[in-house]
């Protein structure tokens, strides 16, 4: 990622807008403004202004990214239909359709919506995009771009996948979280101290992450490799695998977390 970003202007700047902005700052952030009177402390050469009625009249942005939260869209995104046919909205709102934003920017609005995940934090992110038919190729890699300084990004060409991504990928931190939780709490019942059980369950599942990305082979292959025959990894498996255990819980909760995303299209 090579030479200065274009002037961009970034609406909300909480935990997912500020690690984006920290990856554009790595890329080379050129001018940038950002819309949020909760974040006067961002640093140069970052602007910062309270509302879209602060930003300058000659601003021309090349990207404005959306990154409050859902429930804001409609009393936010109006002030901002000024853009639309000039620069592209970028778009990380969990839930809210291309459809709809468009009728709060206007139809000539070309917008991007994304979903990226909360290890983008640490560059480690992946972030699923869905271009609207306003979107040309010069857009689209800019969108590409700019996702692609907090992590990897894929394309998906039906916007209803989304929904699933947002459920895998999205909420999935939100699931290995719970693990490495859960794994801690375990240990502690075993006896061990609770300093000790939290470093041995967070490098355990940091550890097992980093490996299953840096290896080629199915995860599965993997989790068969650790289970002897007959050993411990056998006997805890037989309860994380058995009927309406693991296997039929987490297909469930991915299941709850598509839905609830799709309602929040509505």
């Amino acid at each position: 990622m090579s030479g200065s970003l274009p002037p961009l202007l970034l609406v909300g700047c909480g935990r997912m807008g500020g690690a984006l902005l920290a990856g554009w700052r790595e890329a080379g952030l050129g001018e940038i403004l950002v819309v949020d009177p909760a974040r006067p402390d961002i640093a140069p050469p970052a602007r910062v202004v309270a509302e879209a009625a602060d930003i300058p009249a000659d601003f021309a942005p090349a990207a404005v990214i959306l990154a409050v939260k859902p429930q804001q869209a409609a009393a936010i995104l109006p002030a901002y239909a000024r853009f639309a046919g000039r620069a592209v909205f970028l778009s990380i709102m969990a839930g809210r359709g291309i459809a709809g934003m468009r009728r709060l920017l206007g139809t000539r609005a070309a917008i991007v919506r994304a979903m990226p995940n909360t290890p983008a934090a640490i560059g480690e992110g992946i972030s699923a995009a869905c271009a609207g038919d306003e979107v040309d190729a010069a857009a689209r890699a800019l969108c590409e771009r700019l996702l692609a300084a907090v992590g990897e990004v894929v394309w998906v060409e039906r916007e209803g996948d989304l929904d699933a991504v947002t459920a895998v990928s999205g909420s999935g931190p939100a699931y290995v979280f719970l693990l490495a939780e859960w794994l801690e709490r375990a240990a502690i019942a075993e006896g061990l101290a609770p300093s000790l059980a939290r470093r041995l369950a967070r490098r355990t599942v940091a550890g097992a992450g980093a490996l299953l990305a840096a290896s080629g082979e199915d995860a599965r292959r993997l989790r068969e490799a650790v289970t002897s025959k007959g050993g411990t990894t056998e006997a805890a498996l037989a309860v994380l695998m058995a009927p309406g255990a693991l296997p039929q819980l987490l297909p469930e909760a991915v299941a709850a977390a598509a839905a609830r995303s799709r309602e929040l299209a509505e």
